[in-house]
């Protein structure tokens, strides 16, 4: 029964002593052009603060390191030429870490280590870094659809409705960005609108496409006079009409 009574009062006492409120591992994922801050760990005031420390491994496996030091307020930075990567605020008021706009190349590994002098305290992030694909679809010949996700990180996925004979394929480019495209044959003659599903962590987008125009051999424009033709047309009549006019 004792035991009982005094269980509660325990776990109070080993959280309120807990130096970080949050996890010590933590997964972001963010859309280029947003602005994103990096929590350190929760340090009482009670603490006296040593140093503070953020060290980034870039996707392209490069350094950086940005440090304060409380005791001669001294900043150092080593190897972070990018002047997006600041800190949130003054870093004698808060550890946090600041990247306006994010790009493709924040992507990485972060971690930021507080030393205080009972110890030191650590919070890691991965960072994921997300772009949007520009999405396009467009009816080829022969009852043949193409739908396209542009440029996104990560790869897009693409659906038809209602599916067809499709073919996927997928072009990685050199800046993390990849293109997926589907190309679609429908033979049945009794589909005449297809809809393309691109599912993307940024968003979903559906569009839509009439097979009709695919169907034919021939492009729509040849069924009519093209404007040169029509002024030509046009300007032979006129002079048709002077001469007539003269003759008269």
């Amino acid at each position: 029964i004792h035991s009982h009574k005094r269980f509660p009062f325990l776990i109070k006492v080993f959280f309120s002593h807990s130096p970080c409120v949050c996890p010590v591992n933590t997964s972001l994922s963010v859309q280029t052009g947003a602005k994103v801050v990096l929590c350190c760990p929760f340090i009482p005031p009670s603490r006296v603060l040593v140093i503070t420390t953020w060290q980034i491994i870039f996707r392209d496996k490069t350094l950086c390191s940005i440090s304060y030091k409380r005791e001669t307020n001294e900043t150092l930075e080593n190897n972070c030429a990018d002047g997006r990567i600041t800190w949130a605020s003054r870093p004698d008021q808060s550890p946090h870490l600041q990247i306006h706009p994010v790009a493709i190349s924040h992507e990485g590994n972060y971690r930021c280590q507080v030393a205080t002098i009972d110890g030191k305290f650590e919070h890691k992030y991965h960072l994921q870094v997300l772009v949007p694909p520009d999405v396009t679809v467009f009816p080829e010949k022969n009852r043949t659809v193409v739908c396209q996700a542009v440029a996104g990180r990560p790869a897009a996925q693409i659906f038809w409705t209602p599916e067809g004979d499709c073919v996927p394929e997928k072009q990685d480019w050199v800046n993390g960005t990849v293109t997926t495209s589907s190309t679609c044959h429908y033979p049945d003659g009794s589909v005449s609108t297809v809809t393309c599903f691109v599912s993307h962590p940024t968003g979903n987008r559906s569009l839509s496409t009439d097979l009709a125009s695919s169907s034919s051999p021939f492009p729509p424009s040849s069924c009519y006079p093209s404007s040169t033709l029509l002024v030509f047309l046009l300007l032979d009549l006129v002079f048709k009409l002077i001469i007539c006019r003269y003759t008269l």
